[in-house]
């Protein structure tokens, strides 16, 4: 629809700008006026204020200014219809997709909040994506929400009022990410995102060591060192290169690479009999392998052994590849 409407703009602009020329070029040549005063005369026609003429008008110059004057109210009214229909459509545009996200954001429940989308936050937006769970982005920058709205859910605004936080739904959300470029900013989001939820998970990004626990003791779960994690992993592919090229194909996406996944035992038990892993048997089921279990205090067990007793409110890790998991999820019904 907007570009219907700026066709008819660049249309009403070429006729004001051809009756602008035409009528320059009638009084230089029917009256034989200089280009300056020619100039003056045509403005003054089209925009009817009723100056005097530089010199009288001879019949032919008289019938001239009378259809330049005609011409000229019929295309400027056309033209200033055009240019408040499309002020109007974008103004309603603007106010039917912000009613529309709002309706989608109070759909939502169990969501992830990723407060900023710079390069760490547009980077977590993929991997959401990629595993198809809820979130919203809030960011401030127009431009940027401009350019992806129609591929990401995105309230604007700062994540540093309360306010947008609301808007995003955090009551009813699971997790927030805080990856804002400032340290500062970071401790303020995770302090009021604690605040409105007491039960939400917060994730934190922290470019100084000496910002990670003034975070946690902020209320982050979790703090994250990009630059940290970066050189530590530039290292290690020096040290053990195979190791960690390896590492990194698991948590690649494709067809033919292996993936990892986290399930909890609540979601075997309501269709199988488990009272151990041996008892799930998803190797045979569907491939996978299980490779880790989280004991309910948060314990981790790496490479659990298969008469290993299963417990309420556990999860298991599992490493298969993207169809084994999806075999998975489909098998024992687990949303991904």
């Amino acid at each position: 629809m907007l570009r219907l409407f700026r066709s008819k703009i660049y249309l009403a602009i070429g006729l004001m700008i051809t009756v602008l020329m035409i009528g320059i070029m009638g009084y230089r040549y029917i009256s034989d006026y200089s280009w300056l005063d020619a100039l003056y005369m045509t403005i003054i026609t089209v925009t009817t204020v009723g100056f005097m003429e530089v010199k009288p008008l001879d019949a032919e110059a008289k019938i001239f200014t009378v259809m330049l004057i005609i011409s000229s109210v019929i295309i400027f009214s056309f033209a200033l219809s055009v240019i408040s229909e499309y002020i109007l459509s974008r103004n309603s545009l603007q106010l039917l997709k912000k009613k529309k996200v709002r309706n989608q954001i109070n759909n939502l429940n169990n969501h992830v909040i990723v407060c900023g989308f710079g390069r760490n936050g547009m980077q977590a937006a993929e991997r959401l994506k990629a595993y198809k769970r809820p979130f919203i982005v809030i960011e401030r920058d127009k431009e940027i929400i401009e350019k992806y709205e129609s591929e990401i859910l995105f309230v604007e605004g700062d994540a540093n009022e309360d306010n947008v936080l609301i808007e995003s739904g955090i009551e009813r959300a699971n997790y927030l990410i805080a990856t804002l470029p400032d340290d500062a900013d970071n401790l303020f989001v995770v302090l009021s995102a604690r605040q409105l939820n007491k039960n939400l998970f917060i994730i934190s990004r922290a470019s100084k060591v000496t910002s990670q626990k003034k975070l946690q003791l902020g209320g982050a779960n979790k703090v994250i060192m990009p630059d940290k994690i970066g050189g530590d992993h530039m290292a290690s592919l020096v040290v053990i290169p195979d190791l960690i090229t390896f590492m990194d194909k698991l948590s690649m996406e494709g067809e033919h690479t292996t993936n990892l996944e986290e399930v909890a035992i609540e979601d075997f038990s309501d269709q199988v009999e488990c009272n151990s892993l041996r008892d799930l048997d998803l190797r045979r089921k569907t491939g996978c392998t299980i490779i880790g279990y989280i004991e309910p205090n948060g314990n981790y067990i790496i490479n659990p052994e298969a008469d290993m007793p299963l417990k309420p409110k556990s999860k298991v890790i599992v490493l298969g590849r993207p169809e084994q998991i999806r075999k998975l999820n489909e098998m024992f019904h687990i949303q991904a």
